[in-house]
């Protein structure tokens, strides 16, 4: 049996299991407290996968993780501050987002963000909100 995930509510890979529909799985927030993000999530032993969307004009309020991550914007536009900076990201796009570094972002009002993101295991899909 596959070891329980560090997020609450992702799908934990197992041996022997090698491809998700992520569509079928569980839909968890992105981060409950602070983001309206939401989607699917898959972790391995050392990286994880998210598939999210996030609703036209909404997003994730400040906070951090120990983790690095890094965001593939699919379609919309992604609008962030990671650091202090102000970023435009739209589709095909890629964001990096250093460990804890307190970052921001949304979807543009015109439209729903939906994002592929890769971040490690040594902490979970969930920040620590910030404020």
């Amino acid at each position: 049996m596959a070891e329980a995930a560090r997020t609450p509510g992702a799908t934990r890979a197992g041996s022997g299991e090698y491809v998700f529909e992520l569509a079928k799985l569980n839909h968890i927030l992105g981060g409950p407290a602070y983001s309206t993000a939401n989607g699917t999530c898959v972790e391995g032993d050392r990286m994880m996968v998210a598939l999210m969307r996030m609703p036209a004009g909404t997003g994730a309020e400040a906070h951090s993780h120990p983790n690095e991550q890094w965001i593939y914007i699919l379609e919309g536009t992604f609008a962030a501050n990671i650091g202090g900076n102000d970023i435009t990201a739209p589709a095909g796009s890629v964001v990096y987002i250093p460990s804890n570094v307190v970052h921001t972002g949304k979807a543009t009002a015109d439209r729903d963000v939906v994002f592929f993101t890769v971040k490690d295991t040594s902490h979970s899909l969930h920040g620590n909100k910030q404020g």
